[in-house]
């Protein structure tokens, strides 16, 4: 009995100081510990956790942030480019509109010339109903509303006594028979009683008479009785009264091309033909009294012509000979130098010799 306690007691690990500490030390690290000048100490597993910022986080920032300007500025330049576009086709439709009133315009003032009043008044209309503020448009309307009332006259069987128009009212009256009667000078000085009565008196509507009888007068002077400046005078007094339809300011340009191209005359046949030239497309027969426009632009033609044939320019020459030619026939002495100059510039080329020779041909021989 006495051997089995001491075998059990000898069993018992002997604890000496080590042992002690090194228990302690393990006891002790299973408690919170204590950071010095802290009363109480926070437990580990309770202390916040924030990592501070890394690269990587930055960098993600900046690529969003950078995204987004991008997006931001794709989307403000759609709407740039949309709204500059809206802009572009609205002036483009207000071009168009512009021009298409114009048109209409210049088709009344021909409408009224040729008496279709109510092609006119409708033509008229529609421009007003687009645009209230066409110049001369409102103005025009009138004078058509009043042209188209006139009243067509029955031929008086016998000559009566000239009345007496000394009012307004009647040198209104006389001054709308004289138009309809296309007595342009009558007219106009009807008119100008009218304004010299009454300056007030119907004023719109003796502003659209004076236009049609100015504009008809310059008209006529130019194509019936070959007086240019004539012409031009009264085509640029009714121009202020109404803007000119596109006839009456062709036929203007051509009378001012005409008279330049007769200053040259004989001074300046290159300036001569040319200015002849301009006036032979659109009006050949516009004329001064003395000869239309082709005429005098076939012979400033042709003694332009003769100068660049003397000056040994004959390709040039051969050019303006074959123009006139186009425009009026030439005469002998003409056709004979336009032949000499055609051979001068273009020369025929001498073929060489060994070029016409024959070549030998050889025989095959005969079989054997």
């Amino acid at each position: 009995m006495s051997e089995e306690l001491e075998s059990t007691q000898s069993s018992k690990p002997v604890e000496n100081d080590s042992t002690k500490k090194m228990k302690a030390y393990k006891a002790d690290d299973t408690q919170p510990r204590k950071l010095s000048g802290e009363e109480n100490p926070v437990p580990a597993a309770e202390e916040p956790k924030t990592a501070p910022p890394t690269k990587k986080t930055s960098r993600r920032k900046s690529i969003l942030t950078g995204i987004l300007g991008f997006i931001l500025l794709i989307a403000l330049g759609g709407f740039g480019g949309y709204s500059s576009g809206i802009k572009a086709r609205v002036n483009a439709e207000n071009a168009n509109l512009a021009r298409d009133l114009s048109q209409q315009f210049s088709f009344a003032l021909v409408d009224i010339q040729f008496g279709r009043y109510e092609n006119a008044r409708i033509r008229l209309e529609y421009i007003i109903q687009k645009d209230p503020n066409f110049p001369g448009a409102q103005e025009k309307l009138t004078e058509v509303l009043v042209l188209s009332n006139i009243p067509t006259p029955t031929p008086a069987p016998t000559a009566t006594a000239t009345p007496d128009f000394s009012g307004a009212e009647n040198a209104y009256a006389r001054a709308q028979e004289l138009i309809r009667a296309q007595d342009w000078t009558g007219a106009l000085t009807a008119l100008d009683t009218i304004r010299k009565l009454d300056p007030n008196y119907k004023a719109a509507q003796v502003d659209g008479m004076y236009y049609f009888a100015l504009r008809n007068k310059g008209h006529d002077l130019i194509t019936k009785e070959g007086n240019l400046e004539g012409g031009i005078y009264f085509l640029t007094l009714a121009e202020r009264f109404g803007p000119l339809d596109n006839t009456a300011i062709g036929l203007r340009d051509g009378a001012r091309a005409y008279l330049t191209g007769a200053s040259f005359w004989e001074l300046d046949w290159e300036q001569a033909a040319s200015y002849f030239e301009q006036v032979a497309a659109g009006w050949p027969a516009m004329w001064d009294g003395t000869m239309n426009a082709n005429q005098r632009y076939v012979i400033a033609s042709l003694r332009y012509a003769e100068e660049l044939f003397n000056a040994s320019e004959f390709c040039a020459a051969y050019d303006v000979y074959s123009k006139a030619a186009g425009a009026g026939q030439l005469d002998e002495a003409s056709l004979t130098r336009q032949n000499q100059a055609y051979a001068n510039c273009y020369p025929a080329t001498e073929v060489p010799p060994e070029a016409t020779s024959e070549v030998p041909v050889e025989t095959p021989s005969p079989g054997p």
